[in-house]
């Protein structure tokens, strides 16, 4: 289940810090008569009444005239992308702010002093979109199905643990009364081999694409771990025709790849150091046009996203285990206003290895 993300906006000292404590029940947010006590967004993860999982937001008044006024307006105003429903707080100058949460397609509910928080949850629970349960499976299995995930453990694998999107499916498929089936890409064949048929579904690494399909019969159905998010997050149609960008691609392009967490990276890493390698050895193939600069990858991590997305020629999105459906969809919208194609690391890697028409998609 995803957090519902609730942020409170407002002008500097309109009590947004102070309502937030008082939602939480603890000092979330430093309170002060200071104008421009709080800088960054803050973020709290908490259980709330009706609710359930959230995370409260405080952010940085959109008044500040200090030296930093702009920047930390700015950090403010990029919260909207991964806000549920905002808050407006005691905002006498609410009218400008309101219209920009309105145009973000923000669901947006107003505070004044004195009301109750229980009456504000209330609201808040009110003007969360309801959607329907999404599964990452969608309708590839079934209850009784044998599902086979095949994991690599790796150096970029947590240790003793595994890494969250094998838990989400794993647990999901459980839940659906599947029979999942767990292996290493070593242990394939043997896996394979101790099942009375094919399983209804393998679910893989994208990195192992092509290994998992040498060794799985064709007649199999074959996904990946970040092909189900990139279905359950964003849109996998926009993200297949994205990825046909890459054959546009020249030495001469610009290339942003975007995680929506942060993590100190490795040799082994996905985002930063194969799926770059992959696209500079296919854009630098004999006989490849365009500069000789060679392929600009850039990368942005966590909240950083770059507000101007005009010079990239292709965005490529993690699978977003940790970010919600709507910071992917709102960063899909603004790939897609720019012109500039979005795509996921599944559906990329999949492309990059002709296998983009082997694979199923939710």
């Amino acid at each position: 289940m995803e957090r519902i993300h609730i942020a409170f906006f407002g002008a500097t000292n309109s009590g947004k810090s102070t309502l937030v404590n008082a939602i939480a029940g603890q000092q979330v947010s430093l309170v002060s008569d200071v104008p421009g006590t709080t800088t960054d967004p803050v973020r709290k993860l908490i259980e709330l009444p009706g609710l359930g999982p959230c995370v409260l937001i405080d952010t940085a008044g959109l008044d500040d005239v200090s030296v930093l006024g702009a920047e930390r307006r700015r950090l403010t105003l990029s919260v909207l992308d991964e806000t549920d429903v905002a808050v407006l707080v005691n905002s006498e100058t609410s009218g400008t702010l309101a219209e920009m949460i309105q145009k973000a397609g923000v669901p947006m509910v107003h505070y004044s002093r004195g009301e109750s928080v229980e009456s504000l949850l209330e609201r808040i629970e009110a003007a969360v979109p309801k959607e329907e349960e999404r599964f990452l499976t969608g309708d590839l299995v079934k209850a009784g199905d044998t599902v086979l995930l095949v994991m690599p453990q790796d150096s970029e694998a947590p240790k003793g643990r595994l890494i969250l999107p094998q838990v989400q499916v794993l647990r999901e498929l459980l839940d659906r009364g599947c029979n999942p089936v767990c292996c290493t890409p070593d242990s394939l064949p043997s896996a394979l081999a101790s099942l009375k048929a094919l399983p209804a579904l393998t679910v893989t690494d994208s990195q192992v694409f092509g290994f998992v399909n040498r060794v799985l019969p064709a007649t199999a159905p074959l996904t990946s771990f970040s092909v189900l998010l990139a279905a359950a997050k964003g849109d996998a149609a926009v993200f297949a025709e994205g990825a046909k960008a890459i054959d546009r691609l020249t030495r001469g392009s610009r290339v942003l790849i975007a995680e929506a967490c942060t993590h100190v990276p490795n040799t082994e890493d996905i985002g930063r150091v194969k799926i770059p390698a992959m696209l500079r050895k296919r854009v630098e193939m004999p006989g490849q046009a365009g500069h000789d600069a060679g392929l600009q990858v850039d990368i942005a991590a966590g909240n950083d996203f770059p507000e101007d997305l005009t010079p990239y020629d292709l965005i490529i999105h993690c699978g977003a285990c940790v970010a919600t459906r709507t910071l992917v969809r709102a960063r899909m919208r603004k790939a897609l206003l720019a012109g500039v194609p979005f795509t996921n690391y599944g559906i990329a890697l999949a492309y990059l290895q002709g296998m983009l028409d082997r694979i199923v998609i939710p």
